[in-house]
């Protein structure tokens, strides 16, 4: 796993993919950040977090589109599959590349706390709580991004692909709002990724949710493990 892991890190930096990434990313945070904490006159960070919902939907796509893709479209897919290494090394050390890379970028909220502990106090519990919030929501889109990326050698498709999954997901709590059947309302809202994360932005530590985010990451992860198997053996 470690040598795929170093391996796709390097490739994120020399595509140039994860200058993007982190450039788009500090840039629309450093929006929400301006406008909802600093123009707001506070130092309370749940606003921005809240927004950034937005930013983790349409970027995180981006970073996963050509985690699988790209080995089918270059037909090293094969060479990789047929090595001495197992699908979960292979599927691990992709995911994890693609999570470190949403680390370092998630991290620039440090840089905004210090900003604003010269303007005031900063609940760091809060904040803490906001960062870990993101970084669980983070760990399950990419693992859906990395099993779409597997189903398709265009970059592109894989893209866009991601960014309707996830923008369903993200319309699941307007749905069950429209929805008369108490039990199917109750059913969607279960799996409601923005609520789950709204409740850490609001300082709402939930269990239950962190099982749910890290329960989606390992299934995804999982299916992306059986389709790689598959493939071998076709």
């Amino acid at each position: 796993m470690g040598a795929i892991y170093r391996r796709e890190i390097g490739a994120f930096f020399t595509s140039g993919v994860a200058y993007v990434f982190l450039s788009v990313f500090t840039l629309l945070s450093g929006i929400f950040f301006f406008f909802g904490v600093i123009g707001s006159g506070t130092t309370e960070t749940s606003p921005m977090f809240s927004s950034m919902f937005t930013i983790v939907l349409f970027l995180i796509p981006i970073l996963t589109m050509k985690l699988l893709s790209e080995e089918k479209k270059n037909r090293t897919d094969q060479g990789l599959l047929t090595a001495p290494v197992g699908l979960w090394s292979i599927v691990l050390g992709k995911y994890f590349a693609a999570l470190t890379l949403f680390v370092i970028a998630e991290s620039v909220v440090f840089i905004y706390s210090i900003i604003l502990a010269y303007l005031g106090d900063v609940v760091w519990s809060t904040l803490l709580g906001n960062y870990f919030a993101m970084l669980f929501l983070g760990s399950a889109f990419i693992a859906v991004g990395l099993f779409i990326s597997s189903l398709t050698e265009n970059q592109m498709a894989s893209a866009v692909a991601s960014m309707l999954a996830l923008f369903v997901l993200y319309l699941f709590d307007s749905l069950a709002s429209n929805i008369s059947n108490e039990i199917v309302r109750k059913a969607m809202l279960s799996v409601s990724f923005y609520s789950r994360y709204l409740e850490f932005t609001q300082g709402i530590f939930n269990i239950t949710s962190i099982v749910f985010f890290v329960s989606v990451a390992f299934i995804f992860n999982f299916l992306t493990v059986r389709g790689l198997d598959k493939r071998r053996w076709s």
